[in-house]
């Protein structure tokens, strides 16, 4: 099973936003200086994330992209099941909302097998937080990088 860009960009970029933005609007470019992802490509993915409540965006020089609720109510699932539009690995687990029905739906015994691995990634993607990936960045030494705006300049 392998995860779009869409999903891992969109881990990558809710983990900056929630590392790096101590609470503030973090401004896509730097996001996309730091995560080495299109800001354009960015843009498309924070869209949905935007509508499904797990990020929040301000406009203006001040502004920019701040998390929609706390780092440690944001799950890896949450970010994950908007991007892939589920955890699904198969299209004939939910054919009412895929479109495709299969005439071995019923009788399909590897459909269940499927159906069990989308639920054990889901539960797994379930139980890591944001908060949980901000911890991991500290103990492996991640630098954060300091906020330009709070550095006064050199005095000479």
């Amino acid at each position: 099973m392998r995860f779009s860009t869409q999903s891992r960009y969109g881990v990558r970029a809710i983990f900056d936003i929630a590392y790096h933005g101590r609470g503030k609007g973090v401004q896509i470019k730097d996001i996309a200086r730091r995560q080495e992802i299109s800001p354009r490509y960015l843009e498309q993915i924070f869209q949905p994330l935007r509508n499904a409540g797990i990020i929040s965006s301000k406009r203006g020089p001040t502004g920019g992209y701040s998390l929609a609720r706390a780092p440690q109510d944001i799950r890896v699932g949450d970010i994950v099941r908007v991007t892939e539009r589920g955890f699904d690995p198969v299209s004939c687990i939910h054919p009412e909302e895929t479109g495709k029905n299969c005439s071995r739906i019923t009788d399909c015994v590897t459909r269940i097998i499927w159906e069990q691995v989308g639920e054990k990634v889901e539960g797994f993607l379930d139980s890591v937080t944001v908060q949980d990936l901000c911890r991991k960045a500290e103990l492996l030494g991640v630098q954060k990088e300091e906020d330009r705006s709070s550095i006064s300049p050199p005095v000479e």
